[in-house]
């Protein structure tokens, strides 16, 4: 007569075990991974508010509805996202869970004697036996010593291992992950990331307004920028006549910190950082900004100055936008600035080399609404002319003026500029740290073989050997220790 087996509830204690367990299991772990990977696609599609505010709005005019349901699934912004952080915190409990008691099992197993040598050893790998000469433990003992084997001897038999390293470097190199994971997770919390293009001449004070973009850290805030200033004195760049590649950049500034008193000369190189504290102050890149001076229909200047323009190619073709909203009827000048003058059949003006030689600025004058009271933000490097006319075309050297009917534009020269980035990233060092480590364990981990050798001397020697995971050479190592004991060499 069958009987029904009752299968007893899960309780709330095994179901919150099963579901730790699950968490913490090493396919769990790949499979987080792998889902980290495909949710970081979308923030490589699509641009982020934060990293480009600009482009976002675009989306919202260009198509409101569906930006709007893209907005509610927070793709754009992906990397703060709930459902983001959430497969990055399981990911980090999870290796940790399973990292960390497979170290203590290893640790305790790594001091441990290796175990006792078994019955019968003609069922092991490369077994051999002999008649015995009466030095073969001896022998053995010593050869294990030199080979820096852990041994165990008991009752006329030695056991011999050696190679736990490989468990031990593939250890490091989950531990090295965590270590990884936690640096990138202390920079996002407590750094920030910053650009400004500063022309040579003008001064950069640390604080939020001066910044063209800046990011925080979620428990980063201005209070916690540093208090410096620094002074673009004079910039050189060296480029290769031949083949127009750059070689060389240097920023020579005036760099004062603190009660921004005391001032001292300073330089800085693209791999060669001006560091404060944990903040670095880093050389981006470089350009041009057209000097001009615009005047209304009356004479008076509406607007002066310099004005960046941004680069298009490496010979720093550049493009950029000169807005006058003072100016009466409102104005805007599309241009394009080259360095060294020539002329293609198919581009046009095009610059053959990226230092200042034979310098042209090429402007298009837009007369309208330059759109700049609307709230929508817009690029400084461009202007919406779709609701505006055009007014005249214009090439100038340096000293010469574009005249049209509602003013005037006088090209008076240019400055160059350059892209400082200053980074606040507190956890680079450990991020550096654990990745150097996860090399060293990934190559331990590879490169080490694990093995076991046994010999037992009675009336015959009796030697056998194993090789962990199938690693290759042990018979090679198992002829060099035969040959030993036999004394053939």
């Amino acid at each position: 007569m069958s009987q029904e087996i009752e299968v007893p509830e899960l309780g709330s204690v095994g179901l919150l075990r099963y579901g730790w367990r699950q968490l913490t299991s090493m396919r769990t772990a790949l499979i987080l991974l792998l889902l980290l990977g495909v949710a970081s696609i979308p923030g490589s599609l699509f641009p982020q508010r934060t990293q480009n505010p600009i482009q976002v709005g675009e989306y919202f005019k260009n198509s409101p509805e569906l930006s709007k349901w893209m907005d509610r699934f927070s793709l754009f912004d992906v990397y703060g996202s709930p459902w983001f952080s959430a497969i990055y915190i399981l990911l980090f409990i999870s290796l940790i869970g399973c990292v960390l008691p497979r170290t203590f099992e290893h640790f305790h197993a790594a001091r441990a004697l290796p175990p006792v040598t078994p019955k019968n050893l003609d069922r092991m790998e490369h077994f051999s036996s002999w008649s015995s000469q009466g030095d073969e433990l001896e022998k053995a003992r010593a050869w294990f010593k030199s080979k820096r084997f852990r041994v165990l001897e008991k009752d006329g038999a030695i056991s011999a291992e050696k190679g736990f390293m490989r468990e031990t470097g593939n250890l490091f190199f989950h531990l090295a992950l965590i270590l990884v994971l936690l640096g990138i997770s202390f920079s996002s919390l407590f750094g920030m990331r910053g650009m400004a293009i500063v022309n040579v001449g003008e001064r950069f004070v640390n604080t939020t307004t001066s910044y063209d973009s800046l990011n925080f850290g979620k428990l980063f805030n201005e209070n916690n920028l540093p208090d410096f200033a620094l002074t673009v004195d004079k910039f050189t760049a060296k480029y290769n006549v031949v083949t127009s590649a750059p070689e060389d950049y240097t920023l020579d500034i005036t760099f004062a910190k603190q009660d921004l008193n005391k001032t001292e000369k300073r330089t800085i190189k693209v791999n060669s950082p001006l560091k404060l504290g944990n903040t670095s102050i880093y050389l981006q890149a470089n350009g041009y900004s057209p000097v001009v001076t615009v005047r209304d229909s009356k004479g008076n200047v509406a607007m002066q100055g310099p004005v960046p323009f941004l680069p298009q190619d490496g010979n720093l073709r550049s493009i950029g936008a000169i807005k006058v909203p003072d100016a009466d009827p409102q104005i805007g000048f599309v241009g394009s600035f080259v360095p060294t003058y020539s002329r293609s059949g198919a581009d046009g003006a095009v610059s053959v080399f990226p230092e200042a030689l034979d310098p042209r600025l090429l402007l298009a004058a837009w007369l309208g609404d330059l759109g700049l009271d609307s709230g929508v933000p817009q690029s400084v490097y461009r202007i919406d002319t779709s609701k505006m006319n055009q007014v005249g075309l214009k090439s100038l050297k340096p000293g010469e003026t574009f005249t049209y009917p509602q003013g005037s534009l006088t090209f008076e020269g240019y400055l160059q500029w350059v892209n400082i980035e200053i980074v606040n990233d507190p956890g680079k060092n450990y991020a550096l740290l654990g990745s150097i480590v996860a090399i060293l364990g990934l190559l331990a981990s590879l490169f080490t073989r694990r093995r076991r050798i046994w010999i037992r001397v009675g009336k015959s020697v009796e030697v056998a050997g194993l090789a962990k995971n199938a690693a290759p050479g042990l018979e090679n190592e198992m002829a060099e220790f035969v040959a030993m004991l036999k004394g053939e060499k």
